[in-house]
Parts: structure tokens; C-alpha cells; sequence
């Protein structure tokens, strides 16, 4: 186990080398011990002001990563897939072990201890900030009525699995969406600009983002540990539509953040998709075709060859009208989306944290290693 200067706990969990991504026992014997030794070593220092103030789970766990990985005789697997440690006596089991190793090396190390004691307390105070901005938003939502967001442009239907959300990237794609969509099945919700990088912040930040607040309660279930709750989903399709450039995927990337450290299940369900708007109009008269690529456009442009061809470049998805927006982007029948599938959750972590963390030096060992693959870039 290690801490970083991360916000964000990341425990990846074994059981005879199968990856246990759903947890169970061993992991809740793990945290248990965590908790009840930081907080008894703690109290026995004299490092905690006040008497009766006591670290949660969460304070104990911020900017945690660990591995536990166990050999056992028999284990007993539960869970959708099959991935969550169903023995109820290894709960024990582990928690002995890490109280007796913990403790040993807490006072061994009290430099270190003193460090990871003074991190919990300042997510401690960080998170009651965030549980005052949490009531704050639930007593906001509960005088709404409804609750829902007023730009959010709901659809009529109100069964979630027949229903779908587009996170729509500006006002004026948002326009075009809401005019060119299904209104039974499609509802749009138009965000402002780059929302919060979530990897750089604690918890009261992120909630005191606007465009974060109203895309939480739009979508219904609630956030983090404490909160989410996939059966209150309003769609069970999430639809991320940027503008097909730099600044569209970057907007892309701080949404997929969010959903991988706060709504995770959401990704783990298959219920978060990226819509694929095309790049080019080309017309011929009163026919026109619609690329998605740059290969794509030049197959139309050699199949048209030698006739009064024009060629629009899509800069935004503003620049649609609402037909053609339905047309090429939302229309079920003719659309491509794609579907963000969890796969590679290890790789996706590491990915996430030294692209979106505070590490400049990862950032740029990735961008030189990378940049010669670079075909649309924007200066």
C-alpha cells in the first residue's frame, strides 16, 4: 500500500490471481483495520484536536492505492460476474493481519504515520465541507419541485431503459439537439465550457461546480460511495456529444473523469457512449453526404470525381441544423455511438491519474512519446 498526492483511492483486490473488481470480504476486512488502527494510533499520539472526533473510512482511504491479493482453499465467488469474495470468515482474517502489521509500522515510522494522519484529518475537515455542500444542493433540489435542472429538456417517456441523455457540449448544439431529437425517448442537457477537472479536486470543489451539480441530478442516481444508487438511473443510455476538435475532446475527457471516479458503475453497466458526429458535408446538388473521417471524405470525393463537389468541414456541432444534427448524430436507426467499457480498468486508473493529475512530468513523457501520432491539433 502507498499514498500519493492523488485525491482519489484506487484498491485493486485478488483472490488466487482472479481480479475480484467487486470486492467483498477481504476488501471490507482491509478497510475496517485501516480505519480502526489510523484512528487508534491517533487517539494514542494525541493527534486528533478534538476528543470525540474520529476518521471515517474515507478519510483514512484518500490518495490510497494498495493491492490485496489472497491464496485460499475454496473461495466462494458472488456477484453479477462472479468477481466478489462471498467467504464471510476471511473478513477476520484480514483484518487481523493489517491491525497487527499496521500498528507495528506506525510505530516504527513515526515521521510517516504522523504525514498519513495529517492527510486523513485534512480530508476529514474537506469532507464535512463537502457534506454541508452535498445538503445544501439536496435541500435546493427538494425545493424545485421535481428537482430537475431548468435546462435540461426532458423526454415523455419514464421508463429508463427506453430512455437516453445527451451531454451536449454549448448553448447552440444544445439548440440544434433539442429542436432535432426524439422527444418521447431523447432528453438534452446543454453544458457550458470545460467542466472541473475532478482528478485535481476534493469533493466540496467538485460540488460546488455548477455544470456538475446540475448533470448529477439530472441524471438521478447520485454520486460517490455514499450516494450513488444505480436503480434511481432516470436513462440508462448517457450520451457524451462534443464538437469534433481538440477543445470537444478535451470536454470528452474531463466528462469520462468524472463518470470513472464518481459513477463508475455507470461504465461498468455499459450505459455511458460517446456520440460520433461527422467531420465533413459534402454535396453534389441537391444530394449530400456526411464523412467521418478524413479517409471517408476522400472515398466520396474519388466516387464524385469531375463533378461541382462542395466540401464543408463541421468546426461545431452548432454549425448543424437540427436536421442534419438527427440525420447523422442521434437518429438510432443511422447514428454511431460508442460504448466506454471498462476492460482495461488498470490501465484506464494509471492513464487517468498521470494525465489528469498533478504530475507534469508524466503529462510530458506522454505527449513526447505520443505526439508524432497527432493528426488533428489545434494552435
Amino acid at each position: 500500500m502507498q499514498y500519493t498526492d492523488s485525491y482519489q483511492e484506487t484498491i485493486f483486490t485478488y483472490v488466487n490471481n482472479i481480479n475480484t473488481h467487486e470486492g467483498g470480504f477481504h476488501l471490507s476486512g482491509f478497510k475496517s483495520a485501516l480505519t480502526r488502527t489510523l484512528n487508534d494510533y491517533a487517539k494514542k499520539n494525541n493527534m486528533l484536536k478534538k476528543a470525540n472526533f474520529t476518521l471515517s473510512g474515507d478519510d483514512v482511504r484518500e490518495g490510497l492505492t494498495a493491492v490485496i491479493s489472497l491464496k485460499m482453499i475454496d473461495p466462494q465467488f458472488e456477484g453479477q460476474t462472479k468477481t466478489k469474495l462471498g467467504n464471510s470468515e476471511i473478513k477476520g482474517v484480514v483484518e487481523t493481519a493489517v491491525n497487527e502489521q499496521l500498528a507495528i509500522f506506525l510505530e516504527e515510522n513515526p515521521p510517516t504515520a504522523r504525514r498519513i494522519i495529517e492527510r486523513a484529518v485534512n480530508a476529514a475537515h474537506a469532507r464535512e465541507a463537502a457534506r454541508k455542500a452535498r445538503d445544501l444542493t439536496r435541500r435546493k433540489n427538494a425545493m424545485d419541485g421535481a428537482g430537475l435542472p431548468g435546462k435540461l429538456a426532458d423526454c415523455s417517456l419514464t421508463d429508463p431503459i427506453h430512455c437516453e441523455i445527451y451531454l451536449v457540449e454549448g448553448d447552440s448544439a444544445g439548440g440544434s439537439a433539442k429542436m432535432g431529437r426524439d422527444r418521447r425517448n431523447q432528453a438534452i442537457l446543454p453544458l457550458r465550457g470545460k467542466i472541473l477537472n475532478v482528478e485535481k479536486a476534493r469533493m466540496h470543489k467538485i460540488l460546488s461546480n455548477e455544470e456538475i451539480r446540475t448533470m448529477i441530478t439530472a441524471i438521478g442516481t447520485g454520486f460517490g460511495e455514499e450516494d450513488f444508487n444505480l436503480d434511481n438511473a432516470r436513462y440508462h443510455k448517457i450520451i457524451i456529444m462534443t464538437d469534433a476538435d481538440v477543445d470537444g475532446a478535451h470536454i470528452r475527457i474531463m466528462l469520462l473523469t468524472f463518470f470513472f471516479r464518481y459513477m463508475k458503475e455507470l461504465i461498468d453497466k455499459g450505459m455511458i457512449y460517446i456520440a460520433q458526429p461527422p467531420l465533413f458535408r459534402i454535396s453534389k446538388g441537391k444530394k449530400e453526404f456526411y464523412a467521418y473521417s478524413d479517409r471517408e471524405r476522400e472515398d466520396y470525393m474519388k466516387r464524385l470525381k469531375g463533378e461541382k463537389v462542395s466540401t464543408q468541414r463541421y468546426k461545431g456541432l452548432g454549425e448543424m441544423n437540427p436536421d442534419q444534427l438527427w440525420k447523422t448524430t442521434m437518429d438510432p436507426a443511422t447514428r454511431t455511438i460508442l460504448q466506454v467499457r471498462m476492460d482495461e480498468a488498470i490501465e484506464a486508473d494509471r492513464l487517468f491519474t498521470e494525465l489528469m493529475g498533478d504530475s507534469v512530468e508524466g503529462r510530458r513523457n506522454f505527449i513526447e512519446k505520443n505526439a508524432r501520432y497527432v493528426t488533428n491539433l489545434d494552435i
